[in-house]
């Protein structure tokens, strides 16, 4: 590129000094612009305030000015990052500029993608990376997304933005914390990396893992490692879901729980475990077409069967399929569907019923049953067909 306005003696000492920037423009009251060549076609212009007078300071390791920019372009001219500073400096050794206490814009396609301020910024020469540090603040003037951490990278031909180092993420959907977070900013998605808690108001839960994405458009969380869910409701914990991955839909108000899948109610104290199971967090009911077991710790009875849902503000549980109840006193009752009604303790079998209780010891067959399995009050009867009950009586030895 063509260089303009040398001055002779000094003043040429002083242009090979700052040589290392691509592209470096001089107050005007020193009379002076100097151009040098950018890497490959993109090109990084430094720029000192033209209404003050500047102070310089070189030594043979660095350079300082005062009101300062930096800009960055891409291939085609667009800005990929612009910062301003008080003051910066360039550091020969590293090969980077130095700017502190900057504000700036970081750019993708040519649109402001988020404004950003810090302690200090780091300029690599080549113009690929943008790097902040010390109390990072970026914020997203399009979606309301506010990052916080220690350090910052800006990687435009990646779309990547990287904040790590104490991150704290808020937004009027979510508050989330880890080790660091990956942002690409066309697609608004976010990658969270370590430690991670996140905190939704509508719904009202709490997420923990080690690895969840935030898809910021779709309203979607999304975890592929062991994650735990507490839902709330009036600042209070009511129940809780567990598994190996999940998926929650802020828009619909619905979490999706696989692998290892597990609900926990803290009243009553019951547990439901199953590979997949779907949890309606504004009806308040899991469901599961799959295998399922229902564990409730205070009556100590277990239930399996091939799918089943719950109904948690009314307190009662639907299962269908090879149905298996076993009781504390090792009772068993087995039906095609049972309803298990919480709240009173009963249970409506229907189906090929079959009951056994061991004290004393006798059996059941029949087409329904009712009663309380816990108190082993089992009423058996043989179905609107008239068939008979099948009664056995065990004697004991």
């Amino acid at each position: 590129m063509k260089q303009q306005g040398k001055k002779k003696g000094r003043g040429e000492k002083r242009e090979k000094h700052f040589s290392p920037f691509p592209l470096i423009i001089l107050p005007v009251t020193f009379c002076t612009l100097i151009a040098l060549s950018a890497c490959g076609n993109q090109s990084h212009k430094v720029t000192t305030s033209p209404t003050q007078s500047p102070a310089r300071r070189e030594t043979d390791s660095n350079l300082n000015f005062f009101d300062v920019i930096f800009e960055q372009a891409d291939e085609v001219g667009r800005p990929i990052w612009k910062v301003k500073a008080k003051r910066a400096k360039y550091i020969k050794e590293k090969q980077i500029g130095q700017a502190e206490n900057p504000y700036g814009e970081l750019y993708q396609d040519g649109k402001v993608a988020y404004q950003v301020q810090g302690q200090q910024a780091d300029i690599k020469q080549d113009g690929k990376q943008l790097f902040l540090q010390g109390k990072i603040v970026a914020t997203n003037p399009h979606n309301g997304v506010v990052l916080r951490g220690n350090e910052l990278e800006w990687r435009p031909k990646e779309d990547l933005l990287i904040v790590r180092n104490q991150l704290n993420v808020t937004h009027k959907q979510l508050k989330a914390v880890a080790q660091e977070a990956r942002v690409k900013t066309r697609e608004e998605h976010m990658e969270f990396l370590g430690g991670v808690v996140a905190t939704s108001t509508e719904p009202a839960l709490k997420m923990q893992t080690d690895h969840l994405f935030w898809q910021i458009k779709e309203e979607k969380l999304i975890g592929d490692r062991p994650v735990k869910i507490d839902h709330y409701q009036n600042n209070q914990i009511t129940d809780r879901g567990r598994g190996d991955t999940a998926e929650v839909n802020l828009k619909t108000k619905i979490a999706t729980v696989t692998k290892n899948a597990q609900v926990e109610l803290l009243d009553p104290p019951m547990q439901i475990a199953s590979n997949s199971m779907t949890w309606d967090l504004n009806a308040q009911n899991v469901s599961t077409n799959q295998p399922v077991r229902v564990f409730h710790r205070a009556e100590n009875i277990r239930i399996t069967a091939n799918q089943g849902q719950m109904n948690i503000p009314q307190r009662i549980v639907y299962l269908t399929g090879n149905v298996n109840s076993i009781g504390k006193r090792g009772q068993v009752l087995k039906s095609k569907t049972l309803t298990w009604y919480l709240n009173n303790h009963l249970v409506n079998a229907a189906g090929d019923v079959f009951y056994r209780q061991i004290d004393p010891p006798l059996s059941f067959t029949g087409q329904t049953a009712s009663g309380n399995l816990e108190a082993e009050s089992i009423t058996v009867h043989g179905g609107d067909s008239g068939g008979r009950v099948l009664t056995e009586i065990i004697p004991q030895k």
